[in-house]
């Protein structure tokens, strides 16, 4: 066996090396030199129409969704959508574009304000954040864009799944270090890429069953995830309601 002092590995070193993927994740060039936010924005057309696409597309599906429906939403007349975008799909593959880098930066400033916390905060903690913030990605507040990536990706071309399959693995790569310690305290009870599988699957299939309206909150549910992932309910480094 194994001594302990070369299975375990710290909360603190689980941290420090997600940020060092963050970081990573970042200065990595991804496909084509990103656009300036002008250049994006196309005079804010471009904008209005990504999120009306998400919803849209969210709603009633991508086949069920026409560009005449995304241009009316934004009140732009039928062919208008095309100035911006060469086709429906392009729209769909910008959304879930937009979907994965949102994600990512969320991410990132969630782990920032986790390492402000006290320095006692372990492994589990720092679970619960990723977690947390990945409920908040799925269902907060415009969260329109994942939702339709999950469930419209065989509407897009190989090059862009793989494309954003690049994204995503950026996105995942920072719960590994933070699995690991989990496994290496015996807190996590199978193989560590079995159980981020089983975990991104579960988290994800809440958009198909979560109302906002109805049960539990956000917090409540990262707390039973905590509890059916590790057998245990942490406490969240912050936690308030109205």
């Amino acid at each position: 066996m194994d001594k302990p002092a070369l299975r375990t590995r710290s909360a603190a070193q689980a941290i420090a090396d997600g940020h060092s993927l963050i970081a990573v994740a970042e200065k990595r060039p991804r496909g084509r030199p990103r656009k300036t936010i002008d250049e994006r924005d196309d005079g804010n057309r471009r904008v209005e129409l990504v999120n009306a696409a998400a919803k849209l597309f969210r709603r009633k599906g991508f086949d069920a969704t026409s560009t005449r429906d995304i241009a009316a939403a934004v009140g732009m007349h039928s062919g208008s959508p095309f100035y911006h975008f060469k086709s429906k799909g392009a729209l769909l593959y910008a959304v879930m574009d937009e979907g994965m880098r949102s994600a990512i930066l969320r991410q990132t400033a969630a782990l920032e304000a986790a390492a402000q916390a006290p320095p006692d905060a372990d492994a589990a903690a720092l679970l619960r954040v990723l977690i947390r913030n990945h409920f908040d990605v799925l269902l907060g507040a415009g969260s329109d864009f994942i939702p339709v990536m999950l469930y419209e990706s065989r509407s897009i071309t190989a090059k862009q799944r793989a494309s954003l399959a690049r994204l995503q693995g950026d996105y995942e790569s920072v719960w590994e270090p933070v699995l690991q310690a989990l496994s290496s305290e015996g807190r996590l009870q199978c193989p560590v890429k079995l159980a981020r599988l089983l975990i991104f699957g579960a988290l994800n299939w809440s958009v198909q069953w979560f109302d906002a309206k109805k049960g539990a909150s956000l917090d409540e549910l990262a707390d039973a995830a905590m509890a059916l992932f590790i057998g245990e309910s942490q406490k969240p480094m912050r936690r308030t309601r109205a």
